[in-house]
């Protein structure tokens, strides 16, 4: 590596002046490139499958849309929201989940904490800026705020027992 940089370094001679960020990298990766080193974009067989990019393209979008589209058809109830049910990790995501567990319906979340595509993605989905969000029988309910006035106002109890109804303590 040491003989890359001095070959670098004298092949180079550039003026202080005349180097910037962009000319300098370019200057650096076509030296590698020269010397046989493999950059980040070649597509290297003898990379193993767990460090080669998952993503390659601008498709990474679609399909996480393609993948909220398959969540929002097969859960009844989908919440994606900030942490899990058990966790929490905002007040108003807490909040849906205390109001979903008051009508005991079974629903599917997603952390989008955990995945900044999927937290971009969604809000572009449902045209709704915050999270959480909530869909039922694959409509966009809202988020906790509408939840809450839904609640509050008996909407809610109506729109969930089409999915499961709250079951009545008999004596």
């Amino acid at each position: 590596m040491l003989s890359v940089c001095r070959v670098a370094a004298s092949s180079l001679r550039l003026s202080r002046s005349s180097i910037s960020h962009s000319n300098v990298g370019a200057a650096w990766m076509q030296l590698g490139q020269r010397a046989g080193m493999k950059t980040a974009g070649d597509d290297s067989q003898d990379t193993h499958d767990d460090f080669k990019p998952v993503v390659k393209t601008g498709n990474a979008a679609l399909s996480v849309q393609e993948h909220i589209d398959k969540d929002i058809k097969e859960n009844p109830v989908m919440v994606y929201m900030k942490g899990v049910p058990e966790a929490p990790q905002c007040g108003f995501s807490a909040m849906v989940v205390r109001i979903l567990a008051e009508y005991g319906v079974p629903f599917n979340s997603r952390n989008v904490l955990a995945d900044p595509a999927l937290r971009d993605a969604i809000k572009q989905y449902s045209r709704w800026p915050t999270i959480p969000q909530v869909f039922v029988n694959g409509e966009f309910v809202g988020g906790s705020d509408i939840l809450i006035s839904m609640h509050r106002s008996g909407e809610l109890e109506e729109l969930l027992k089409q999915v499961a109804p709250k079951e009545t303590k008999e004596t």
